[in-house]
């Protein structure tokens, strides 16, 4: 997804300062997003150990590569990085609930 601002000038036309300004905008919103998802899953495992259900679940974690992976063919992303960011994240996550157990 490209920035309105970005997107109607051709990376030519824009000064290192500006191109790196909006690396610095994108990063933000990658950590924003980030936490907006730990903060979800962090729920779920709350919801998960009041049910008293086990903090792995195979298929959802298949679920969640395909769609990491359907995801980047859709923005022309490399699959296979954003396949293991997404399995970093979910480790992280796995490791995140097991110790609030």
């Amino acid at each position: 997804m490209v920035d309105d601002n970005t997107q109607r000038r051709r990376p030519d036309e824009m000064s290192l300062a500006e191109l790196r300004e909006e690396i610095e905008t994108i990063d933000r919103e990658i950590v924003e997003l980030i936490a907006r998802r730990t903060y979800v899953a962090e729920t779920v495992a709350e919801v998960k150990d009041q049910r008293d259900m086990p903090t792995t679940d195979e298929d959802q974690e298949q679920r969640v590569m395909d769609r990491a992976g359907a995801n980047a063919q859709k923005f022309d992303v490399d699959d296979n990085l954003v396949k293991a960011i997404f399995r970093l994240l979910i480790e992280l996550n796995k490791v995140e609930q097991r110790e609030s157990r």
